[in-house]
């Protein structure tokens, strides 16, 4: 099949759900409210409540969720052929995704901006927001090792992204301050840095001393490194001292400062990556040589681990916790809504089919496709590559230089990434202080207190695990379980939004429907991981994933009776959508 008509008819099916579902939920279910005062005006404080322009949003929304999963997830789940990868993240998206970051979003705003962890206290009971909560912490937690983990290798293995990456941190500052102080407006300072950043990616591609490449510098990948660690786990380590240090910076700062400017010039990186890619789709009119199903893909079932493996791209719990966590704070007009989740879903969407098409036309023929995707482990380690090699051969399309336009790609993925990670860690100090004013330990309300709890436990969860990728295997190991977890909080969130719309006496099998297909498929999931793969009485035991595993799927079952009961109650109370 050719790609070019994959491409056109999955965004066609994205454009139509945007314009005729996501409007039909806005005005039918979720009844948005041009004149509701958002918690953004009600509450503004300069740090975490600013009113904002709902471009601006959507660019630090949709940057925030996006990250690596969805160009990993869809890069790894072609193992079991195209076909079933390109329906889930289009399907996904449109009836799931959309109606899950749409609804969590506007839930929060019509209450006061609490997170979906808080608002489980309301909606379900106290005990259900306490396990919600931890949850929560651990998904956050796991997010942070993993986005950290594939940060560092990307720097190790693309060192001509470092400097483009580091020098968006500075130019960012500066727009926030022309923005907030000066009322410039954001579009053409946020472009001009955007340029800067290529321009810089395009010279460290051609020049090597830009190339900040620490596993060079130790004398290559047989060298010494620190504290008795070879030169690639020292350049990793040292990788992960410096993120950290930056995401403690970055999460504190008020979201003017760095987040929201820096996430609009990714919402920019967004727009050309997927413009280059798709435009150089066109040129290079590549044919699709993976196999529309594979049938020697017998070591993992596609039935569940599908849906578990593309997370971010069809349907992410995370980002739930980004649209009540710091979205629904920003939210300038409720009618915003429809625009920063539904079309941010979307967004996610795009960027997962071209990251489907990257990896499928990549390989002169289904044979080295085969070769290449011979099992799920190999598929695993070698999926982001993929997806860069793929990027990079339909940008040539372009006439840009493969290895310039690969250094472009690794400059997309980090940047995303890195938003996604201060944001994790800023949700996960947003959690410890709710969990501190819970048990009444107000040390753990104090921004920094709880920002270095995130911050030291992120790292050593990345740092100390050992695995088969040596020093640092943390990320790499989580992987399975975060994918599994991010479905797992999805579910439970289109839950309470579920109890939500029946408490207001709404229609609520829009989101009913796709609860009960996720939490089915990720709990058939997770019970035969932990029972059947990390339990200690098994061969490939793995301690940190069945411990973590166990307790996210025990809570999350306690959760579920208790939310499940609620529903079904037939006398629960109707709330008032303005209290």
């Amino acid at each position: 099949m050719n790609a070019i008509a994959l491409a056109a008819v999955g965004v066609f099916i994205f454009v139509l759900g945007y314009r005729f579902y996501s409007k039909f939920v806005a005005e039918k279910i979720y009844r948005l409210d041009p004149n509701y005062v958002t918690p953004a005006h009600r509450y503004k404080d300069g740090v975490d409540f600013v009113p904002t322009n709902k471009f601006v949003l959507w660019g630090h929304h949709f940057t925030s969720v996006a990250g690596a999963a969805p160009i990993l997830g869809p890069a790894i789940a072609v193992y079991w052929g195209w076909l079933p990868a390109v329906l889930w993240v289009v399907f996904g998206t449109v009836f799931a995704a959309g109606v899950h970051d749409f609804g969590t979003l506007v839930v929060s705003v019509r209450n006061k901006g609490q997170s979906m962890g808080t608002l489980a206290n309301k909606l379900v009971g106290q005990r259900a927001k306490i396990l919600f909560l931890f949850i929560i912490l651990i998904l956050v937690l796991m997010v942070n090792a993993v986005f950290a983990w594939v940060i560092a290798n990307l720097f190790i293995t693309f060192p001509s992204s470092v400097l483009p990456v580091f020098i968006q941190i500075p130019l960012a500052i500066w727009i926030g301050h022309a923005v907030y102080k000066r009322n410039v407006k954001m579009l053409v300072p946020s472009l001009v840095a955007l340029a800067v950043m290529y321009i810089f990616a395009v010279l460290a591609a051609e020049y090597q001393f830009l190339q900040i490449d620490l596993v060079r510098y130790m004398g290559g990948e047989d060298g010494a490194g620190i504290f008795g660690l070879g030169a690639v786990s020292s350049a990793f380590f040292i990788w992960i001292a410096i993120l950290m240090i930056y995401v403690y910076i970055a999460s504190t700062l008020p979201v003017w400062k760095l987040l929201q400017p820096r996430d609009f010039i990714n919402s920019h990186q967004l727009v050309v990556g997927l413009g280059i890619l798709y435009l150089g789709l066109l040129f290079t009119n590549p044919e699709i040589t993976a196999p529309i199903t594979n049938p020697d893909a017998t070591d993992q079932s596609w039935f569940p681990l599908l849906f578990i493996t593309i997370a971010c791209g069809a349907i992410s719990g995370f980002h739930g916790l980004v649209s009540s966590g710091t979205s629904s704070k920003q939210l300038n007009k409720e009618t915003d809504a429809r625009f920063v989740g539904y079309a941010g879903a979307v967004g996610e969407g795009v960027l997962a089919l071209i990251s489907i098409i990257a990896v499928i036309t990549l390989f002169p023929s289904a044979d080295a496709f085969k070769e290449a995707y011979n099992s799920f482990g190999a598929a695993s380690g070698g999926g982001l590559g993929n997806f860069v090699l793929g990027a990079s051969q339909l940008a040539s399309g372009l006439g840009i230089p493969e290895e310039v336009a690969a250094t472009i790609v690794s400059i997309i993925v980090v940047s995303f990434a890195a938003t996604t990670l201060d944001t994790s860690v800023r949700l996960m100090r947003y959690i410890i202080s709710e969990l501190g004013t819970e048990y009444k330990v107000p040390a753990l309300e104090k921004t920094h207190v709880a920002t270095t709890i995130a911050v030291v436990s992120s790292a050593a969860l990345v740092l100390i695990p050992e695995g088969p990728n040596g020093f640092g295997s943390g990320g790499y190991l989580l992987w399975p379980l975060f994918g599994t977890s991010n479905q797992l909080l999805a579910g439970i969130n289109l839950l309470l939004i579920s109890i939500w719309l029946k408490r207001l006496g709404r229609n609520y099998l829009i989101t009913l429907i796709p609860m009960i297909f996720l939490m089915f498929m990720t709990l058939y999931a997770m019970i035969s991981q932990v029972f059947t793969e990390w339990a200690w009485w098994n061969e490939q035991s793995s301690t940190l994933l069945f411990v973590f595993g166990a307790l996210i799927l025990g809570f999350a079952l306690w959760i579920c009776v208790t939310a499940a009961s609620a529903l079904l109650n037939k006398n629960l109370p109707k709330i008032d959508p303005n209290d």
